[in-house]
């Protein structure tokens, strides 16, 4: 989920468990917002991974700033930081709970997407998901952001935040029911096409939480569709556009009706039998490790050639939109077919490093 979400969801979580009637030295309404804000917003100061490589970003993101076992820690880190900067204002001891529980909603928001949150790290790497909800969700900031602005309007009252929570909840709720409707989809395609021990999953999209994508996945191969459980037909857009309005537009045409959904075929390490062998070495080389680690669906995205040289590259079928190129794209290169292979590096956060 993105870090203001996460942000203002923290100053929700501080307006409505307030105490009705604070002790002396409590915080007072604002700074328990402020501390939630800045709390729920801590856990992707491990953005600072970035200044590494994208891939050691991307593979040890939502580790130890997103674990429960070291959220006590940081609370009291932030607690005494926190304390500190308003010049004794207020003591870690007050501020202390209200920054746990703003980490602590963090988590909650990062396990309900499909990225993959390691909750007990640094003694476990595995990755957990929840995946109801979309990575950034208009709908979900705007039921936090209407809490908060209504709180505004009564500010000796916290109800409004608390209804706030109960609305989000509620949501989150639908998007669980959305998620099991779109696992029936792919069930219902995997025993259509007696695919026995293939696995289904589901994962939502943007733009709306009726958009979802469903992968039946059996060895290595894939099959995938992209739906709109609401649509009884399938959309087209209305003509062509340009800008952000008309890529908007070419996403959300890629969800189509249930009935009618187009099932695209994946394999691991592509349709080329010759070109499957060097992906399938590539993709096993000790230096690509920590990617595959970190892909549940990979793909083979290219193989290129310079002369002797050659490099590899994958990609993870949950960071596909339709209509755009697959982001999260990463390879290994040689020079030559007797050299060791190395970590295909390029610039970007999200591009085809």
């Amino acid at each position: 989920m993105d870090t203001l979400t996460h942000a203002l969801s923290g100053a929700l979580l501080a307006r409505a468990t307030a105490p009705v009637k604070p002790v002396p030295g409590a915080l007072s309404p604002g700074a328990r917002m402020t501390v939630g804000f800045v709390a729920a917003a801590f856990p992707d100061s491990d953005f600072v991974l970035r200044l590494f490589d994208t891939l050691t970003y991307v593979t040890l993101h939502r580790g130890v700033t997103h674990s429960i076992l070291l959220l006590p820690g940081w609370a009291l880190l932030l607690a005494w930081l926190l304390s500190f900067l308003s010049r004794q204002r207020y003591s870690w001891r007050a501020i202390y709970g209200t920054a746990a529980l703003g980490i602590a909603i963090h988590i909650a928001g990062d396990v309900i997407t499909s990225y993959g949150t390691m909750v007990l790290a640094p003694f476990s790497r595995q990755a957990f998901a929840v995946p109801f909800t979309f990575i950034i969700d208009p709908y979900f900031t705007a039921i936090i952001a209407i809490g908060l602005v209504a709180g505004r309007s009564r500010p000796d009252s916290r109800y409004p935040a608390v209804l706030s929570l109960a609305v989000l909840g509620c949501y989150v709720g639908f998007q669980g029911v959305l998620h099991s409707d779109a696992i029936k989809i792919g069930e219902a395609y995997r025993e259509n096409k007696g695919l026995i021990n293939a696995q289904v999953h589901a994962f939502p999209q943007p733009l709306s939480p009726f958009n979802w994508k469903i992968i039946v996945s059996y060895k290595d191969e894939y099959e995938v569709a992209l739906v709109n459980l609401r649509r009884k037909l399938n959309y087209a857009p209305a003509g062509p556009a340009s800008g952000i309005r008309g890529m908007w537009g070419r996403i959300d045409a890629g969800y189509q009706s249930p009935a009618a959904a187009a099932w695209a075929r994946y394999k691991q390490f592509g349709d080329n039998s010759s070109r499957a062998m060097l992906a399938r070495q590539a993709w096993n080389q000790e230096v690509f490790a920590r990617f595959r680690g970190f892909a549940s669906f990979p793909v083979l995205d290219q193989i290129e050639f310079a002369g002797n040289a050659v490099c590899v590259s994958f990609f993870d079928l949950r960071f596909t939109l339709p209509s755009l190129p697959p982001s999260l794209v990463f390879g290994v290169c040689r020079d030559s077919p007797r050299g060791p292979w190395r970590l295909k590096q390029d610039p970007g956060l999200f591009g085809r490093d």
